[in-house]
């Protein structure tokens, strides 16, 4: 749009004395895909000029007042108290800028909740720190996974170039259909967290405990990126979400093909594993999941993330310590990973936390962490 150009043109202005030319545009709105966003961002523009209009014309008049009746052409200042037509217009004028600008805002806002008869509905649950989804209604119905930061640690520790997409590309993305009504029911596992796509206009809190929703309907295909905007703790920025929509044929077949993958990595927990098996698998487990907190060596970061080499749960009782990573700790940073991990990907990690840093305690099998489940 012809607005948002020359906008993004205005704001960008301000940064080009810091951050050059070639990146004012990156001050403005992401380019909306959406009717919600479309909306939001024509809502900008039209008070963005009028908060312009004001300003230069209060201010305007001030400095016009000061300089035409300055002391040195001989002006003498007016003495005088009170002037109801003046406080009237200063009364009434404001009150009716507001009901005109609130005229449309609240319709955009109503239409940001009108969450009625959807296409699709998928359930977002955010944990410290990646994003569940539970595709709970329309086609993909039963699919789930969870999405986490796929930027590699190298990168993030400045080992590496940087990429394109720089903490905000993740290994599973959310995959929605074009021209569909999608809602989105918001949730948290631990703290409050809260999804945000910018291009589809939809941001919603997700607070434990509470299931909260909003929706939107892509207009063109693409990949969108996002960010949780609640300062949840110590992974806080890197927790990104990327939704990629898809024609309507290309989502079926992606469903089809999830939902194939999702039979085949299916596993019998009743198998019982080799340990240096469950050792290599709990290295990867650990490396996605835990590393964050109790770091590669295993000492952690005390007293916030406890250490694992030495800890006293982790050599102890094979029940205490899978009671821990199923159910967490509440009051504290350790999170439950029951929902989020499988029998084997816990007995896994369990098992690698046990035979590593020095610590020789015996592995843990599949059928324990089930026989534990609550």
């Amino acid at each position: 749009m012809r607005g948002t150009r020359i906008v993004s043109v205005l704001a960008g202005l301000a940064g080009l004395a810091a951050s050059g030319a070639a990146h004012a545009i990156a001050w403005y709105f992401q380019t909306p895909v959406s009717g919600i966003a479309r909306d939001i961002d024509q809502l900008h523009q039209v008070i963005m000029w009028l908060i312009i209009v004001i300003f230069v014309g209060v201010f305007g008049f001030m400095f016009w007042a000061c300089y035409a009746h300055r002391k040195s052409k001989g002006h003498r200042a007016e003495q005088f108290h009170e002037n109801t037509t003046v406080e009237i217009l200063w009364t009434v004028i404001p009150a009716l800028i507001l009901v005109i600008i609130a005229w449309p805002v609240t319709k955009t806002v109503i239409a940001q909740k009108d969450t009625a008869a959807p296409e699709l509905t998928i359930k977002v649950t955010g944990y410290q720190w990646k994003w569940g989804y539970d595709y709970l209604r329309g086609e993909g119905e039963g699919i789930s996974f969870v999405s986490m930061l796929a930027t590699p640690r190298e990168q993030i520790e400045g080992g590496a170039r940087k990429g394109e997409n720089y903490l905000l590309e993740v290994d599973n993305e959310m995959v929605v259909p074009v021209g569909k009504k999608i809602r989105v029911i918001v949730t948290a596992a631990d703290v409050i967290h809260a999804w945000w796509v910018p291009a589809f206009g939809a941001k919603q809190d997700a607070i434990p405990g509470f299931l909260r929703d909003t929706w939107f309907r892509v207009d063109r295909p693409g990949t969108y990126r996002g960010q949780c905007t609640e300062l949840c703790g110590k992974e806080h920025g890197f927790m990104p979400i990327v939704v990629r929509a898809v024609p309507a044929e290309d989502y079926t077949k992606w469903v089809g093909e999830r939902k194939q993958a999702m039979a085949a990595v299916a596993e019998d927990p009743s198998k019982t594993w080799k340990v240096d098996e469950l050792v290599a698998r709990g290295e990867k487990v650990y490396a996605a999941n835990c590393v964050a907190c109790h770091q590669a060596s295993g000492r952690g970061a005390p007293p916030a993330f406890p250490p694992l080499a030495g800890s006293k749960v982790v050599n102890g009782p094979e029940p205490g310590q899978i009671d821990v990573v199923l159910n967490g700790r509440p009051n504290t940073a350790m999170q439950a990973f029951g929902k989020q991990l499988s029998d084997t990907d816990i007995a896994a990690v369990i098992t690698f936390t046990r035979k590593s840093w020095g610590n020789k305690a015996s592995e843990v099998q599949p059928a324990e962490v089930k026989a534990r489940r609550k």
